[in-house]
């Protein structure tokens, strides 16, 4: 839930983010998110997951982070119908509820493949090129290494996006020097500088840091 605004900055990103709402399935995916400790994306950044794999008519999409699916969700509802979601998560108990709400929304097995590892151990082994979108919603200070293998995995025109990216409030006060708050600004300059990408940081939920790929 957005929090009570407080000013008119405040009342206009919390009704930027109330303008998009979530079905029954998407809010007990998000309840069980809750009950484990699976935090998920917020549904303001779910819609912007659906409209970015909408606009590139996604077929292969990778997600590091299942948690319990709300962000699943939203992206294979973005999807085309033959597109398949290749999500990945070390605990075993998140993806099962995952797989329980995409079940629940009508997707069949064949269109996600639930891989359970760590993020690093896993990504080299996709292929170079083959994927049209890459989310990451995992360990912070992992971000830059996802980056890297983010942008190997992307065909060109392929985006990549990254939750938390204003991690809270955080990594806009340069006060805060928290390691993940570190890691996150850091991917940001990151991503600006690699003449490969063209980024977007949309303001909605916690943050959504975006890149198209434009180049090899």
């Amino acid at each position: 839930m957005a929090p009570t605004p407080t000013s008119p900055v405040q009342a206009t990103l919390a009704y930027a983010e109330e303008f998009h709402t979530e079905d029954e399935i998407l809010l007990a995916a998000r309840r069980h998110g809750a009950e484990v400790g699976a935090v998920p994306i917020l549904p303001g950044g779910g819609a912007a997951l659906c409209f970015l794999a909408t606009a590139i008519s996604a077929r292969s999409v990778v997600e590091v982070g299942t948690g319990c699916g709300v962000s699943g969700l939203w992206l294979l509802r973005g999807m085309r119908p033959d597109g398949t979601l290749t999500s990945v998560d070390v605990e075993h108990e998140h993806q099962r509820l995952a797989r329980q709400a995409f079940t629940a929304a009508g997707f069949s097995g064949s269109r996600v493949r639930l891989i359970s590892g760590r993020a690093l151990d896993v990504l080299p082994r996709l292929a170079d090129g083959g994927y049209d979108l890459v989310f990451c919603d995992a360990a912070k200070q992992e971000y830059g290494d996802y980056l890297a293998e983010a942008v190997r995995m992307l065909r060109p025109g392929g985006i990549v996006a990254f939750d938390n990216a204003l991690w809270h409030n955080r990594v806009a006060d340069p006060a805060q020097r928290d390691p993940d708050t570190v890691a996150i600004r850091e991917l940001g300059k990151l991503i600006r500088a690699d003449e490969r990408l063209r980024a977007l940081m949309i303001p909605l939920g916690d943050g959504l840091l975006t890149a198209v790929k434009i180049s090899d």
